[in-house]
């Protein structure tokens, strides 16, 4: 499932080729998606200058004259540009056309979104998919002590696990499954420690490696499990420098010790004994 890294990689692969155009046309080829494609979109986007690509979380954003169009690539969801005269292929759902590129998302399982939000209707970030989630982790608001006393303050009186207590999104989004197991290693914290008993320094240190380990793996082009590719169609390469994730049995590469596997929300989890104690 495409997490933060790699929906970064995807924005800064289209932002290049796209910023600054205007749609020429729109086909929704199959919109039933997890939330059904609008269909007046191809009527609403004609004509309209793209204005640049963000992105919140696990969502794209494009800014377009009228409002913004938000893009979720859910489970197996992909996007690319290519020539506006490439062949179709099974699973492509929608189409956006900026005179000789199109921007295709792809989606076997079809549990992306694209949804449109007009800017008539407020703000995007009071956006109901969007109000909800925790801090941006390249953000002012999670950098040094202000992400170590946030981290804190959101954990007091969580019981949950620090490792579903990072899934969850709501402190700091984009640690997924993967980047948790790996945080949690750098920080040197048990993944089963009840969030709540977290103390101050264990909380600077897990925000310093949730920084570190995203900004790893948006160098490597992020973690291509089945199927992630980039925006080029190469697939993301983090998954070779993992120090705990998929290595159970495996020597710890600090300490020698095996790493352990254990389920966590019916999510595998991956931790060092000796480097992790409880």
């Amino acid at each position: 499932m495409p997490e933060l890294p790699e929906v970064e990689v995807t924005r800064l692969g289209i932002q290049p080729h796209l910023e600054g155009r205007k749609v020429t046309a729109v086909k929704i080829i199959d919109g039933r998606l997890r939330w059904p494609v609008p269909k007046h979109l191809p009527r609403a986007l004609l004509g309209q200058k793209l204005h640049a690509i963000t992105r919140r979380g696990k969502y794209l954003l494009l800014e377009m004259d009228d409002g913004y169009l938000l893009v979720h690539l859910g489970m197996t969801g992909t996007l690319r540009v290519l020539p506006i005269d490439e062949v179709l292929k099974i699973h492509d759902r929608v189409t956006m056309d900026f005179g000789r590129l199109s921007l295709r998302l792809h989606d076997p399982r079809k549990f992306g979104a694209v949804l449109w939000h007009p800017k008539v209707k407020g703000p995007i970030e009071e956006y109901p998919l969007l109000k909800k989630l925790g801090v941006e982790p390249f953000s002012e608001a999670f950098m040094g002590e202000q992400g170590a006393q946030l981290l804190f303050q959101k954990s007091r009186k969580r019981t949950i696990a620090v490792k579903q207590f990072l899934l969850a999104g709501e402190a700091v989004v984009g640690v997924g499954n993967i980047y948790c197991s790996e945080s949690l290693f750098e920080a040197g914290i048990h993944p089963a420690k009840p969030a709540g008993k977290l103390t101050r320094p264990q909380c600077a240190r897990l925000a310093a490696a949730v920084r570190l380990i995203l900004k790893k793996a948006i160098e490597a082009g992020g973690s291509s499990l089945k199927d992630f590719v980039n925006t080029d169609g190469d697939p993301g390469h983090f998954m070779v420098q993992t120090k705990t994730y998929d290595r159970k049995d495996l020597p710890c590469k600090v300490c020698k010790t095996p790493i352990k596997q254990m389920t966590q929300g019916q999510r595998s989890t991956y931790f060092c004994p000796h480097c992790q104690k409880r």
